[in-house]
């Protein structure tokens, strides 16, 4: 916690060794997070290009995080992510958030394929946008509650009513189809 705090104050005072460890520390993992929603590798990029333009373009103005930077930069990366996401239908599929995640290649299995595409097809054509992001950031980011709040600008009981209705969505659409397999 001190050494966040440390850091917070360095890259305040725009310390280029502060500012790269920063950049180094969070990059790979806002690419993730990003080519996550929106499936794209060169949306992805510039994304997380234009996080740490507007981080630069903040601390310059005296502005940005003050007791967070990893939910401040986050947060500004969901705001990025909605903008270039909005107008297109870019949501990457749960294949490539897996194999994202663990690191590893695809699953081969053709059973576990079905499912992975079943809650696909739930999670893009039944959930919302803002589920869609609370999802992520709770069950693959493993944000926790008030993280997630922070980052998508709603208090956490809104955070829980989202995230609540999209899991008995996904319940409501998969009951028939488990029931069908029985």
């Amino acid at each position: 916690m001190a050494e966040d705090a440390t850091l917070l104050r360095a890259i305040r005072k725009l310390d280029q060794e502060a500012l790269i460890t920063v950049f180094d520390t969070y990059a790979p993992i806002l690419y993730k997070y990003a080519l996550r929603l929106c499936g794209n590798s060169s949306e992805a990029d510039d994304i997380v290009g234009e996080v740490f333009s507007e981080l630069l373009k903040h601390l310059k103005n005296g502005q940005g995080p003050r007791t967070n930077l990893r939910s401040y930069l986050y947060q500004v990366a969901y705001h990025k992510v909605v903008d270039h996401c909005r107008d297109s239908d870019h949501l990457t599929t749960l294949d490539n958030i897996e194999s994202i995640k663990n690191g590893d290649s695809l699953q081969t299995q053709q059973e576990d394929h079905d499912q992975v595409s079943l809650l696909e097809s739930i999670i893009k054509d039944h959930l919302s946008e803002d589920q869609r992001h609370v999802i992520v950031l709770r069950f693959i980011e493993e944000f926790s509650l008030k993280e997630t709040a922070d980052i998508i600008g709603k208090n956490v009981n809104n955070i829980k009513v989202i995230q609540n209705r999209a899991i008995a969505k996904i319940r409501s659409v998969l009951e028939p189809s488990e029931r069908e397999s029985l």
